[in-house]
């Protein structure tokens, strides 16, 4: 099969249809697969199946229907059951199947799932991914993967056709999960740093969009800043990515480093901060939302209609 085949002739299916999957989803039909998806919401699937490929009433009618499998889920938990849950995905992916688990999670756990796919004969790419629900959208994400050489042999055009650039950290499963939690400890701390100096400056006085201007065209800048910020600005909490993610992902992180006696300072202030939004009932808002435990300060309401 050479790769002008494989749009066409390559079966693809995605679980997990949120602000990343769906993105993910569109990006593979807009490359030329036909793209089966299943999410535990029946009619979000049915909308995409709409606009061509098909909706699958469980993970393993999809993974019976597939050669790569895309799970999009938000943590260990959900991919188990995925896997392995009641008409989970494993027992129906044929022998020679690839499933490329994008969910952030303990890298000693994705080397354990990858040992027992391969009980079965089902290859695994563990492949956490990066960029937001804007790169999904466009193929453009980051993909953090490691994994045997038969999976990077049938999978590679699909990961190409997700992403715009997808790194080999290993020839097993783990590097690329650790490699994610390396990220995910910069992206929370970045977060709540940018939510701490903007909270400091609105209480100072600074008008917030002032302020946003300077610090995004100064050195203190950074992507976080220039990405949540706006969202503040905007008054807007609609979850991209929630707080009660960074709650998990910092977790994650701080887990990760117990074993190795590694003290991580930053990464556990950070993670109080989101557990104090959390705590707060801010855990399903915008990450952003962390700038509300700042007390004393008027945040930007919502533009009016």
């Amino acid at each position: 099969m050479n790769d002008q085949d494989r749009p066409t002739q390559l079966r693809v299916g995605v679980v997990g249809l949120g602000a990343m999957g769906l993105g993910m989803a569109r990006s593979l039909r807009k490359a030329g697969y036909d793209v089966g998806v299943h999410d535990l919401r029946p009619e979000v699937a049915a909308d995409f199946a709409r606009d061509g490929g098909s909706a699958y009433a469980s993970p393993g009618d999809l993974a019976a229907a597939v050669d790569v499998l895309v799970g999009v889920v938000v943590n260990a938990a959900q991919v188990e059951s995925v896997l392995f849950g009641t008409g989970g995905a494993a027992e129906r992916l044929r022998p020679g199947a690839v499933f490329v688990m994008c969910s952030t999670v303990d890298p000693g756990w994705s080397a354990e799932i990858e040992s027992r796919l391969a009980e079965r004969g089902v290859l695994y790419l563990d492949a956490p991914i990066s960029g937001g629900a804007a790169r999904a959208a466009a193929g453009e994400l980051t993909m953090m993967t490691s994994g045997s050489a038969a999976a990077y042999a049938v999978a590679d055009p699909v990961l190409d056709a997700m992403s715009s650039t997808v790194y080999r950290l290993g020839e097993s499963a783990g590097l690329g999960s650790k490699v994610k939690i390396v990220n995910q400890l910069l992206a929370g701390v970045h977060i709540a740093a940018a939510a701490e100096a903007m909270a400091l400056g609105i209480r100072a006085g600074v008008p917030a969009e002032a302020l946003y201007e300077v610090i995004t065209h100064s050195a203190g800048n950074s992507w976080m800043f220039e990405n949540r910020m706006a969202h503040v600005l905007a008054g807007d909490y609609t979850p991209l990515s929630a707080v009660d993610i960074f709650v998990k992902d910092l977790g994650l992180v701080l887990d990760s480093a117990r074993p190795e006696r590694f003290p991580l300072p930053l990464a556990a202030t950070a993670h109080q901060m989101f557990l104090q939004a959390s705590a707060s009932g801010l855990g399903a808002e915008d990450d952003s939302a962390v700038i509300k435990i700042f007390p004393g300060i008027d945040l930007p309401k919502p533009a009016e209609d």
